[in-house]
């Protein structure tokens, strides 16, 4: 029951991530009357946060490895606590503060969780193995996208189902009531032995290999961050099939998940980055497809998105695995290092939002309203081609990583 359990906390965890940044420029434009140039503004500023919290985080868990559990149900609290309260958000005079106050909270629990989740692989993987920790990142990563699709239709179910509005509200409260049923689920992997390793220091990171991937993953990042902040805005807007985006997320993580397996499997028999640079062509060939999409375009994108989807799977499973397995040959304390690694997350997906949107507000787009030739040119340059030059320098950075070993 470990690896399940594994699966369940990142479950919990990924609607924090992704769908957080599929939904809320659309609530917060349309139910607190917050402009997206403002709010891209705004995830910027919490980013700067995190650049200071996240690396401290991580030293806390590595601090104290005895109060892990501790820790992973403070994660799982925050949570609770901060999705009903973000989407039961409604526009007022101090409704911009109150936002940030529970960005605030829910970025610091995911933080929290996420930073203990995979700083603890050593901890949770049945051996310290390169093989055992792919296995372990399979599960991890199947988990987290199952959480993205589910976060990610949430609302419009539960609309389905007799929610109010667009669902945001019962949604809020329906990621909190799963945070809750979660803690209580996985409190017993919490409880094994926690593997801590050597502390950190910038040679040692940069002898690993560990820096040059933390490069990657933010490069890495941006084309992914793009498309999930613009995704909607692409096909209700662009291609005019807002009745289909729902099924579209669905396709796309879907293929994600599906594939993870099979990533995983394949780096076990060439390595991790042979497997890596299969894979990111692959998605550079799906952006390039979407530039060329115009209104109705529904066969051409629902293959876009299954590719692209199956490539992110590589990503998912790949460049964590590469980064554990890194610090635990080198015998690196994961928890902090892995503090580093998800403010690097993090902001990939804050850059993104803080470049696209004040960009498609500049051109004068509007979400849901008649928008000029221009403003659409400027979603599907955003959504599309820019992502493609991104994934391109992330290719090449990936061609100059050392080779792998095989982990069969």
């Amino acid at each position: 029951m470990l690896y399940p359990r594994v699966s369940l906390y990142a479950m919990m965890l990924a609607s924090a991530g992704i769908p957080l940044y599929i939904h809320l420029p659309q609530f917060a434009s349309v139910n607190l009357g917050i402009g997206l140039g403002a709010l891209g503004g705004i995830l910027l500023v919490i980013r700067l946060f995190d650049l200071v919290q996240d690396p401290l985080i991580g030293w806390a868990i590595d601090r104290w490895p005895r109060a892990q559990l501790w820790f992973a149900l403070a994660a799982a609290g925050g949570l609770a606590v901060g999705f009903p309260l973000l989407f039961g958000l409604t526009a007022g005079p101090l409704v911009v503060p109150k936002l940030v106050l529970v960005l605030l909270l829910l970025f610091s629990a995911y933080s929290l969780g996420m930073i203990l989740l995979y700083g603890r692989s050593a901890t949770l993987a049945k051996q310290s193995t390169p093989r055992e920790l792919m296995t372990l990142a399979a599960f991890r990563e199947a988990g987290m996208l199952s959480g993205v699709i589910f976060a990610a239709i949430a609302p419009a179910v539960l609309v389905a189902l007799g929610a109010a509005g667009q669902g945001y509200a019962a949604f809020g409260l329906t990621l909190g009531g799963f945070a809750l049923f979660t803690a209580a689920a996985t409190r017993p992997m919490w409880k094994r032995p926690a593997v801590t390793g050597q502390p950190l220091s910038a040679m040692a990171l940069t002898q690993a290999g560990a820096v040059r991937l933390l490069a990657l993953a933010v490069l890495n990042s941006l084309p992914v961050a793009l498309t999930s902040t613009l995704f909607l805005f692409f096909v209700e807007d662009r291609l005019n099939l807002p009745a289909y985006a729902g099924p579209l997320l669905v396709l796309f993580f879907l293929c994600a998940g599906l594939s993870v397996p099979l990533w995983a499997r394949l780096s076990q028999r060439i390595g991790a980055k042979q497997t890596l640079l299969i894979a990111m062509p692959l998605a550079i060939a799906s952006f390039a497809g979407a530039a060329f999409l115009g209104p109705g375009s529904l066969l051409g994108f629902a293959v876009i998105c299954a590719v692209s989807g199956a490539t992110l799977g590589a990503d998912m499973v790949l460049l964590p695995a590469m980064f554990s397995i890194a610090l635990t040959r080198a015998g690196l304390n994961a928890s902090a290092a892995f503090g580093i690694w998800s403010f690097a997350g993090k902001l990939a997906l804050a850059l993104a939002a803080a470049l696209a949107l004040p960009l498609l507000e500049q051109q004068g787009f509007q979400p849901g309203a008649d928008n000029s030739a221009r403003a659409l040119s400027a979603l599907a340059l955003a959504y599309a081609v820019l992502p493609c030059v991104l994934k391109t320098a992330a290719f090449a950075f990936a061609l100059t990583l050392p080779s792998e070993r095989a982990t069969a």
